[in-house]
């Protein structure tokens, strides 16, 4: 199952949990659409996105379960980033955990997300 990832507030996730979908950050809804990444764009998302932020969580999407919502658009450097033109449902979430800093002040991804 191809994994994509939402880097979100835990506030900000646990309003998504009791209202039974996510309909994104205000970043998000200003541009029309979720922010997610690959594996291998989450890095420099936080570092670009999410400096020096703690209390966040990393939720792993099933791509696949978002259907025609999905699109893959042109962004950093004409690389092309998953964009979800609706709510992220969610029974596509494959599982939730912790981003926390290291000591390094980058975020910490699990093994499976880290390049």
């Amino acid at each position: 199952m191809p994994l994509l990832y939402k880097i979100c507030p835990k506030a900000l996730w646990a309003e998504a949990e009791e209202a039974g979908g996510f309909s994104g950050s205000p970043v998000d809804h200003a541009d029309g659409f979720i922010h997610l990444s690959t594996a291998a764009q989450a890095p420099e998302t936080a570092a670009r996105h999410f400096a020096g932020q703690a209390d966040l969580l990393l939720v792993a999407v099933d791509e696949a379960a978002l259907g025609e919502a999905l699109r893959h658009e042109p962004s950093r450097g004409g690389d092309l980033f998953p964009h979800l033109y609706g709510p992220l449902p969610l029974s596509a979430v494959a599982w939730v955990r912790d981003l926390p800093l290291s000591d390094d002040g980058r975020h910490a991804f699990p093994a499976e997300v880290a390049a």
